[in-house]
């Protein structure tokens, strides 16, 4: 027996926050279900589960942007507003790496890669982004990729 579509898991959730009467959760729900129907229509393709992890990510590191954005201009309203949405958005992510797992996972890549030097970066990036995807802070990732190479 497999695991639920990630897509469907989504759908599911609306279909809760509906009879919860959850406009908030509504809200944030309806807005991933729409960025997931937007590229299906660009792109002529069924969303799986890769494609649906990658949306997910986008949307949040759109949240803290925009978070970081609200709280110079001093509009926590709206940064609370993105906080609550940053949450539900991050719930559907996999478990993340424990440092230990994504140290062994850059050694691994340069390992393979035989990557040496700074200039080797986006090798060993493109094969940590297929192993990793969803699972760890990219932005950390690269950081400790450019300290490893250096």
């Amino acid at each position: 027996m497999s695991a639920t579509p990630l897509k469907d898991r989504i759908t599911d959730d609306m279909k809760d926050a509906m009879r919860a009467r959850d406009a908030a959760r509504l809200s944030a729900i309806r807005l991933l279900l729409a960025a997931i129907k937007q590229k299906e229509v660009d792109e002529r393709v069924v969303v799986d589960d890769a494609a649906a992890l990658a949306i997910v990510e986008r949307l949040i590191k759109q949240r803290k942007d925009s978070i970081e954005q609200f709280e110079k201009a001093g509009r926590i309203d709206l940064a609370d507003k993105e906080k609550a949405e940053l949450a539900l958005l991050t719930a559907y992510l996999p478990q993340q790496m424990s440092d230990v797992e994504l140290a062994a996972a850059i050694d691994a890549s340069l390992a393979e890669s035989g990557a040496v030097g700074p200039q080797a970066m986006g090798k060993v990036m493109a094969l940590l982004k297929q192993k990793i995807a969803g699972r760890a802070d990219m932005g950390k990732v690269s950081a400790l990729v450019k300290q490893r190479l250096a």
